[in-house]
């Protein structure tokens, strides 16, 4: 495997991990959805991303082929994931739990998910800023970096939240605990490396250091 490969692979592998157990609007549906009806029902919305995302994407890369100045225009956009993805990390490392009183959601879990999934902004922010400019640049290396990419970052942002369906279902207090507290304080200080990356990637695409970034 080339190197192009492994650090898509690891890209996908950290920010699939960080956004599937990172708190927000989704995390606590599958954590009500799990408390309320059984880890069944949170798996159903653990899956809603490969229905609304796939539009998401597909649209944020358009945006950026098109627009005039290409490089110019995907390094500002890079220079704004990289501040995001900071955001992200430093949220993680902030992490102090997730409190499991959330108001439990209605049955319908798939549609539910689907819904809260495509009227969250974070889905929106992500692929425009990060995910979108890290699968063009890999796909334009080697179209099976893009591909590892994107196996590897709905493998874990999928599989994180099944796991959390399954461990909501079965220990209400994992997410409460020192355990939870020490992966997302871990998976933050990976994030601020991302982030460095791509502010690197963004000097690149700005011609401020060389390109082969």
């Amino acid at each position: 495997m080339c190197p192009i490969m492994i650090a898509a692979l690891a890209t996908g592998i950290v920010l699939g991990l960080s956004s599937g157990l990172s708190p927000g609007p989704f995390f606590a549906l599958v954590i009500s959805q799990s408390l309320r009806h059984g880890a069944r029902e949170g798996m159903k919305v653990a899956v809603a991303p490969l229905i609304t995302d796939a539009p998401i994407i597909l649209l944020s890369a358009l945006v950026l082929t098109r627009l005039s100045n290409f490089q110019v225009v995907l390094g500002v956009i890079t220079l704004a994931g990289a501040g995001f993805v900071s955001y992200l990390a430093y949220e993680s490392l902030r992490t102090a739990g997730f409190d499991l009183t959330v108001e439990a959601a209605q049955p319908k879990s798939l549609r539910t998910g689907v819904l809260v999934n495509f009227l969250n902004p974070h889905p929106y922010l992500f692929w425009l800023t990060v995910g979108a400019p890290i699968v063009l640049k890999a796909w334009a290396e080697n179209p099976l970096a893009g591909v590892f990419f994107l196996a590897s970052f709905y493998c874990c942002l999928i599989g994180s939240k099944i796991v959390v369906a399954a461990a909501t279902a079965r220990s209400r207090r994992f997410f409460a605990g020192s355990a939870y507290v020490c992966i997302m304080r871990l998976l933050g200080a990976l994030l601020f490396l991302f982030a460095m990356m791509l502010f690197w990637n963004a000097l690149g695409f700005l011609g401020v250091v060389g390109s082969d970034v």
